[in-house]
């Protein structure tokens, strides 16, 4: 027997059955209507604001339709309501528009819903002094196709200029100072507390939230890796220096020394992780005096262990029920397991994250680190200085490198015999006009803010190791505008990388002369020709007066690379006319300014040691730290 036709018997059916089937079938058509309805809601009153922000979102954008996660039987937060598409990044708003009300800009969960996938958003915070801080961080996102993030403003300024870029930013309503308020400042530690309030009011929304600070970049998508450990409440990253794990899983929390920091971190939004926040906001709103990062570390460090289980490497933690792993200080970098050890070079691994911590000259210095690693970015015209650039390649001999054991004798031999090329290469970029391009710093020793062997035992340092500029130079005082009148003309740096930076124009790079230095009076000898290659031959020991003379006629060249800096420069102009004197004192002046200190040899208070500039000038000058109160001071 075949199947019967269904609306063939319904059309034979009495009048009642009739009314019946049409009610049911009227009733699943406006049921189906509801879902859909319920599921595709209409685009919140923010949402136009959004759509004028940044890059198209991918096609297979949807909506979260995994298995809720169980974790400890315990049922994971239910996946909150979302968008289907996230609006683009980068794309502004039309210039002949306005800017919306203040109160637009209000953190709601409908706002964050606008930024939402896989209910995750992550988040940053800063003001208008860290713009170029969250402009690269928000970049590297994108660029790694990662775009459910938010952008917290502390002052108007900086909401609005991110607005203006169509960066999805929310007001924090902080009216902070648009100013670098600097580290420890009683500012800083309000940034701090804005911190915790905002973990706070974002963790009920629903959301799992990955808040970061806005000193460190994302250089790989981490979202996969969080999504490992699906049961954790917190994610936390740490200040260790020594390696638990060879791979990528979770630092061995029994083996972790260092302070776990809060510069990365993912809340997942449980009971537990609400409960923490809450009583973590409530510690520091009550006392002003204590630090978030040592809060948090308190709160979490009240109970640590047993582990949840043999194989994850979670930890319970703070109240005995929150589940806490700790990132690999390998691939989530801290500044000394990046850009010291490179430990996740030596290991072989990909590192997600990069965090400019572990550094000694404020903003100045974590930008700079950045920039040496080539994950900053800086407008067009950073690449492009007006007078050009000089660069040189610095010559060491390989016994001060490698020759004899590393201590504090080797160390500074090897530093002052690089400091003694820098001195010149300043002095000949100030006579020229041109932006120096620093050289590769060499370092037998490890710099740190207390007592150490010359590096951190059971640490991957190498040595010798190219050292961060700021181990050994103030960058923030070379970066800062000191009073022509006392200190000269400013001379203009950029890091040792920044000629291979794929940012560099072709025009830059193809606009190159080489000069090799060479003897006085000998064959070829004349700085008045080039050769085939593109080779100006300079005569050593050249004086201001010479170097004006060869190189007046090659302003339009973009890149002069010396040969070396040894021997290159004589001085400036005559020494018996009162210019000289001005010049030379003004120059010194400055330049015994520009560097800093190495710290620490144990068994002695103080136990740091100030590089000087000058060394060559004092034939008895020794690395000793100050030996008397009245000693403890720089060289100048």
């Amino acid at each position: 027997m075949g199947w019967k036709n269904p609306f063939k018997d319904i059309a034979n059916s009495k009048p009642l059955f009739l009314t019946v089937y049409g009610t049911v079938l009227i009733g699943i058509i406006f049921s189906a209507i509801y879902v859909f309805s319920a599921v595709y809601t209409p685009d919140s009153a923010f949402s136009w604001r959004l759509s004028q922000h940044a890059a198209p979102s991918s096609p297979n954008q949807t909506l979260d339709s995994s298995p809720l996660r169980v974790g400890g039987g315990v049922m994971a937060p239910t996946p909150q309501p979302q968008k289907l598409n996230l609006n683009p990044i980068w794309k502004p708003p039309p210039s002949d528009s306005k800017m919306p009300p203040l109160e637009t800009f209000r953190l709601t969960k409908e706002l964050v819903q606008e930024r939402v996938k896989d209910n995750v958003i992550i988040a940053t915070f800063g003001n208008y002094a860290f713009m170029d801080f969250i402009l690269t961080w928000v970049k590297h996102l994108t660029d790694l196709g990662v775009e459910n993030l938010l952008v917290g403003a502390m002052d108007t300024k900086l909401l609005e200029a991110l607005y203006w870029k169509g960066v999805p930013v929310f007001d924090m309503g902080s009216h902070m100072s648009t100013i670098d308020v600097g580290w420890g400042s009683p500012t800083f530690h309000k940034m701090g507390r804005e911190k915790v309030i905002l973990i706070d009011s974002m963790l009920p929304f629903g959301y799992e939230l990955l808040m970061c600070d806005t000193d460190m970049v994302w250089l790989k998508n981490p979202l996969p890796y969080l999504a490992r450990y699906p049961e954790a409440d917190v994610l936390t990253s740490t200040d260790q220096v020594t390696p638990t794990v060879s791979d990528d899983r979770l630092d061995i929390w029994q083996q972790v020394g260092g302070a776990y920091n809060i510069g990365i971190f993912h809340w997942r939004p449980t009971e537990s992780s609400k409960k923490l926040a809450k009583e973590w906001k409530e510690m520091l709103l009550s006392d002003d005096k204590i630090w978030d990062q040592n809060g948090f570390n308190d709160l979490v460090h009240r109970q640590l262990g047993p582990s949840v289980d043999d194989e994850s490497g979670l930890v319970y933690a703070y109240d005995g029920s929150l589940k806490l792993g700790l990132l690999p200080a390998s691939i989530f970098c801290s500044g000394h397991t990046y850009f010291v050890q490179g430990m996740y070079q030596q290991l072989r691994l990909e590192a997600y994250a990069v965090h400019t911590t572990f550094q000694y000259a404020g903003t100045e210095g974590k930008r700079h680190r950045l920039r040496e690693a080539m994950v900053f970015y800086d407008p067009p015209e950073y690449y492009d200085s007006p007078g050009g650039f000089l660069a040189f390649k610095p010559s060491i001999p390989k016994s001060l490198l490698l020759d004899g054991e590393h201590n504090l004798e080797t160390h500074f031999k090897l530093v002052n015999y690089q400091m003694k090329q820098i001195r010149n290469a300043l002095s000949i970029a100030l006579v020229l006009n041109r932006t120096l391009v620093m050289p590769p710093l060499w370092c037998r020793l490890d710099r740190l803010w207390f007592p150490h062997p010359g590096v951190l035992i059971g640490s991957m340092t190498r040595q010798p190791f190219i050292c961060p500029l700021d181990h050994v130079f103030e960058v923030n005082t070379m970066l800062k505008a000191l009073p022509e009148e006392e200190f000269g003309p400013g001379i203009n740096i950029r890091e040792y990388s920044f000629l291979d930076n794929p940012l560099m124009p072709s025009k830059v790079k193809d606009s190159w002369l080489n000069v090799q230095l060479c003897q006085q009076g000998s064959e070829n000898c004349r700085s008045n020709i080039t050769n085939t290659n593109g080779v100006l031959r300079l005569p050593r020991h050249s004086n201001e007066e010479t170097l004006k003379a060869v190189f007046a006629p090659l302003t339009d060249v973009k890149v002069i690379q010396f040969s070396s800096m040894q021997d290159a420069f004589e001085g400036f102009t005559d020494k018996a006319s009162n210019r000289f004197r001005m010049t030379e004192e003004k120059f010194k002046r400055r330049v015994k300014r520009y560097v800093g200190i190495w710290c620490c040899v144990d068994s002695h208070t103080p136990g740091h040691i100030y590089y000087d500039m000058y060394w060559d000038e004092k034939p008895d000058w020794k690395p000793l730290p100050p030996q008397k109160p009245e000693d403890d001071h720089p060289h100048w």
